[in-house]
């Protein structure tokens, strides 16, 4: 028997999937099924570029959705209760310093599900994450990236 993969999420993470999933089920695919319909009007399937493209997107969405369904059903809610104070874990910032020019960097650490580098929230499977998890402020870790080794030293963890 196989076991499902756990998505750890926090709560504002699992509350974002779940409003994507009520959108693509009650707006997106409403949408892409008048796309076919109006496309399937303009006549021969085999060269009608409009229905490719609807049936493209409505193989998406439906994609999206079991994927996010999956990893609903399958969600761990991150609880930071049991974790001391100052150390870096699932669901809390960091704020980090290279050394050694100093350069400061803030990170969340999520689950992959809810992984966003753009907005500073970072996969706990990523190398940045993986090295500072269980590190407390003051600590100095070394950090291998794709890029090469950087030194950093954390400066504060909320």
């Amino acid at each position: 028997m196989m076991t499902e993969k756990v998505f750890p999420m926090t709560v504002e993470g699992k509350e974002k999937l779940e409003n994507e999933l009520k959108e693509l089920k009650t707006v997106k695919r409403k949408e892409v099924v008048e796309r076919i319909k109006i496309a399937r009007g303009f006549g021969d399937l085999s060269e009608n570029s409009e229905y490719e493209s609807a049936k493209d997107e409505q193989a998406f969405i439906e994609g999206r959705i079991h994927t996010i369904e999956n990893m609903l059903q399958n969600a761990q809610i991150i609880d930071n209760s049991n974790s001391k104070e100052g150390e870096v874990s699932l669901g809390r910032s960091v704020i980090f310093k290279e050394l050694p020019d100093g350069i400061e960097e803030e990170y969340t650490i999520v689950g992959k599900a809810e992984a966003d580098p753009f907005s500073g929230k970072i996969s706990n499977e990523s190398p940045i994450a993986q090295a500072l998890i269980g590190k407390t402020v003051g600590d100095t870790v070394q950090i291998n990236t794709p890029g090469g080794t950087m030194e950093v030293e954390i400066t504060k963890v909320y």
